[in-house]
């Protein structure tokens, strides 16, 4: 039996079966043009309202039946070029490098090493500069590793079609398996169950075909194709309008490339190729630029707060010792320093790093594909996740779920007979193997043992998408001169077949129609004897059938579909379906895999919200039903809209309008090539627990790097803060530019350890998410009580040197606060490492050894010749002690901070 419909118990011929779901057009496409890829002689776009004959588009693309002649295909192909999708251009590694600086943290640390060369701070340029180089390199490197894994995903598509060309004139017309690339507008293809549809096509000839068009408008059953002749049936097909009223995909005559054929066979002439394909066409209006993506708001943010405080602190420096202490431009170098000691140098690198170093972990132990580097971060922000129906939470194949009899009462009558009737129509038609509903019979049978060996076939009519059934005709054990025609099909083309009264014909299909409002496919069953006789049977012979009952069948659901959508809820991830299926058939499998479905929004509520009304709607939907590409895109659009940060899981042509709007496009390996290319991530395949580790993979390298934002940028501000104090109170700078940068390289080494750090597991529970506000009242918090010891070891100092203020006093003084300044740093790298969300937890181990050899390097660095050529003395022995009794009572008080904070934040 070919195609039954989903959530309907009949459909018209040629329809799409009763999905419910427009089959409209992915995104606006025009008609073709002439160019690469069209058809000569300015051919007839089969989707226009004058609809052409078969007959009518062989004679506008100047060919036949049996095809073109080699010559005619050869000019043609040098005319029109190869069969293939517009690539994406190459990036070289160049445009690369120069697109990595447009990243903000980039750019600013530019700036300022740009600004340290300007006022001859040699050292600090240097430094700053090279950072920069490290970190462009680090990511065009990891990004052409992903483009490079993206292009080996093309070998994965089938090259080669069945072609029909003659050799000349009088020949006769020969197949031939020619690459996919080499057709051209004219050429005649066979279709056979399996084959990708290579270019879009006009059927000549069909037999039982039908088409998984999935990839283009998201549907999740075959749809039913045959030719259409005559003008009259193509004006029926095409509607008023000309059109088929539910868009070119539904129209029965037409194939379109990125389909697959399901069952059947068909031979078809092509009508359009390479670039002037609907597919192509998709392909172009995708490249269109995304929107924002969270890492974008994100660093966005968090740069313009630290370029404010940047263009504050010099200012600031030059006229507070202008006018305390009547120093002029001398102190520049010290004004620039301070701003370079504020900024946090190695963060291009430490995201570069973090992000590339998730990526690589991803594809090496689960073949997940980051594209774009900063989509990881992304990955760990979303809150909410987008996903279809078909292929993710089920298996694009059907079950069966109960056999029923005429009152609704199970009965197993009706699935033995549909098992008869599928394992002889499979038989005796000789089909190449039977379609997914009768491999649902067949396989439900064979679980229950049913005896089907007892029957002997004898005749099998198989089925047509136009009459809608399938019959087998068996001889039965013990009943000899008889013979008993099976017949099974859509609900109503069997009920007309059956003797039946009017009532209870109405009385069936009211049941019939509550089965599939349930979410329900169902197959009707019936049955009727003749004498047995040696002529063919015929549809003639479908008649005065006996009604036994019905065969439900649903979606096989995914086995790690409940597990996976436990663990993102657990992980703080709301999942919303979106799909083009009618809302019984995705709240019943919603509800099959513990998924509330709570109230569906069909696509007529959303066409009747504004933008703003959708947003605050969509927040509390958890299933989109009968959703066009369009829909999709503006429900994702809707939660970003609301605050939300999105991802969508998509595989074809219909989900790239989502897949661009969405923060992160995801993919399977196995999704049409555009998908693949346009996704930011592509995973090994379409699975949900694939998705869990991308995300906790995202969150990890995520809460490294805002950790690393918040305990270096409350470090920082506080150094700033205090170095501003004691410039204004000291007759002498607190710190020289050198040992600033000396400082801040030692700070710099340690804080690579971010990269390789664990964080603590309740950091993983939740989306990560770079929030400048947050950010901001984080580090003010923190800064200031960083300054708070930076000043109370200024007292330290003053009591163990006595206030001197000689050089020798000088350079105590930079000793004591530059070994200060390292020992707090550890000790903020250690105490602040889970980020002030959770409480407790240890430093990881590559932190703690950062954080020990910063105080090691701290402690004695100044005892060093190179301290000296710093200009650093020794310290007393006093200085260490109470030095001491600050940093335990510093430590303290970040305890306590932290706590009060993580407190607020649980509470807010």
């Amino acid at each position: 039996m070919g195609s039954v419909p989903e959530g309907s118990a009949a459909a018209g011929p040629g329809s799409t079966d009763g999905l419910d779901a427009p089959s409209a057009v992915v995104v606006p496409i025009a008609g073709a043009k002439a160019g690469r890829g069209a058809a000569p002689d300015d051919r007839a776009d089969a989707s226009t309202a004058a609809a052409p004959t078969s007959l009518q588009v062989l004679r506008s693309l100047d060919s036949g039946p049996r095809g073109l002649l080699e010559q005619q295909a050869g000019e043609r192909l040098a005319r029109y070029g190869e069969n293939t999708l517009p690539a994406w251009r190459p990036v070289s590694w160049s445009r690369r490098f120069l697109r990595s600086l447009r990243d903000p943290f980039t750019s600013v640390l530019l700036c300022l090493g740009l600004v340290s060369a300007a006022v001859a701070s040699w050292g600090t340029a240097c430094v700053t500069l090279a950072l920069v180089v490290v970190s462009c390199l680090l990511r065009s490197a990891e990004e052409h590793r992903a483009d490079r894994s993206t292009a080996a995903l093309r070998e994965l598509v089938a090259t080669t079609a069945t072609v029909l060309r003659r050799s000349g004139p009088d020949a006769a017309p020969r197949a031939r398996e020619l690459p996919v690339g080499e057709l051209v507008p004219g050429d005649v293809i066979r279709l056979g169950p399996g084959d990708l549809v290579p270019a879009d096509v006009r059927l000549l000839r069909a037999s039982g075909l039908t088409v998984h068009q999935s990839a283009l408008t998201g549907e999740s059953v075959p749809v039913a194709k045959r030719p259409v002749d005559t003008p009259s049936r193509l004006r029926a097909a095409a509607g008023p309008g000309g059109d088929a009223g539910e868009g070119p995909f539904a129209r029965p005559e037409l194939c379109f490339q990125g389909s697959s054929v399901a069952s059947g066979s068909g031979t078809a002439v092509v009508t359009a190729t390479g670039a002037q394909t609907r597919f192509a066409t998709a392909y172009d209006g995708s490249a269109r630029r995304r929107g924002t993506s969270a890492f974008d708001r994100s660093v966005h943010g968090i740069s313009w707060t630290l370029i404010r405080f940047m263009l504050l602190t010099p200012p600031l420096v030059l006229m507070a010792n202008a006018a305390l202490r009547g120093r002029g431009l001398e102190t520049l170098p010290f004004a620039v320093a301070v701003a370079v000691g504020l900024t946090p140098e190695m963060l291009p690198v430490i995201v570069t790093t973090a992000l590339a170093r998730g990526a690589s972990l991803l594809a090496r132990d689960h073949g997940v594909i980051v594209k774009r580097l900063p989509a990881l971060h992304d990955l760990g922000a979303i809150d909410v996740l987008c996903v279809d129906k078909t292929g993710t939470l089920t298996q694009d194949r059907p079950v069966v779920d109960s056999s029923l009899d005429m009152s609704g009462r199970s009965d197993p009558e009706a699935l033995h007979w549909a098992a008869v009737n599928a394992l002889w129509t499979l038989q005796l038609a000789d089909l190449p193997a039977p379609d997914a509903l009768d491999e649902a019979v067949l396989d439900a049978a064979e679980q229950r043992e049913e005896p089907l060996s007892a029957y002997e076939g004898v005749a099998a009519l198989p089925f047509d998408p136009v009459r809608r059934l399938a019959t087998a005709v068996v001889r039965r054990p013990g009943r000899l001169g008889v013979h008993t025609l099976v017949t099974k099909g859509a609900v109503e083309a069997v009920l007309e077949r059956c003797s039946l009264e009017e009532a209870e014909r109405i009385r069936l299909g009211e049941l019939a129609a509550r089965e599939t409002a349930g979410g329900l496919r169902l197959i009707a069953v019936a049955r009727t004897e003749r004498p047995a006789r040696q002529r063919a049977y015929s549809t003639a012979d479908e008649r005065g059938l006996t009604f036994l009952g019905f065969v439900t069948l649903r979606d096989a659901l995914t086995p790690s579909a409940s597990d996976a959508l436990e663990a993102l809820d657990d992980r703080g991830i709301t999942v919303k379906v979106l799909t083009g299926d009618a809302p019984g058939t995705v709240a019943r499998t919603c509800r099959d895999l513990g998924l509330d479905p709570g109230e569906v929004m069909s696509a007529e509520r959303i066409d009747a919200l504004s933008d703003e009304r959708l947003a605050e709607a969509a927040d509390g939907v958890t299933v989109f039903a009968r959703c066009t590409p369009e829909h999709k895109a503006r429900i994702v659009s809707a939660l970003r809209a609301a605050g939300r940060t999105t991802g969508f899981l998509g595989d074809g042509v219909n989900d790239l309008p989502a897949m661009h709007t969405a923060d992160v496009g995801i993919c399977p390996r196995n999704a049409v090539d555009v998908a693949r290319e346009t996704a930011d991530v592509v995973l090994a395949e379409k699975d949900l627990a694939a998705i869990d580790h991308a995300i906790t993979a995202g969150r990890h390298s995520s809460g490294n790097i805002a950790t690393y934002l918040r305990i270096t940028l409350s470090s920082n501000l506080g150094n700033v803060i205090a170095m501003l104090a004691a410039g204004l109170m000291l007759p002498f700078l607190p710190m020289l530019p050198a040992q600033v940068l000396v400082q801040n390289l030692c700070f710099d080494a340690a804080q690579l350890a971010f990269t390789y750090d664990r964080p603590a597991s309740e950091v993983l529970r939740w989306p990560t998410a770079l929030r400048p506000r947050d950010f901001l009242h984080f580090i003010t918090g923190f800064g200031l009580l960083n300054a708070t010891a930076d000043l109370a070891t200024f007292t330290v100092l003053a009591v163990a040197l006595h206030g001197s203020a000689t050089s020798g006093g000088q350079e105590a003084f930079h000793s004591g606060w530059f070994t200060e300044n390292l020992l707090t740093q550890a000790l903020v790298m250690l105490l602040l490492r889970t980020g002030g969300r959770v409480v407790g937890g240890h430093g990881g181990g590559p932190l703690r050894v950062a954080a020990c050899g910063l105080a090691v390097v701290g402690l004695l660095l100044p005892l060093t010749p190179l301290g000296g050529l710093l200009g650093m003395s020794a310290l007393p022995p006093l200085y260490y002690l109470l030095l001491a009794t600050v940093l335990a009572l510093y430590s303290y008080g970040l305890r306590a901070a932290r706590t009060r904070y993580e407190q607020k934040w649980s509470r807010s």
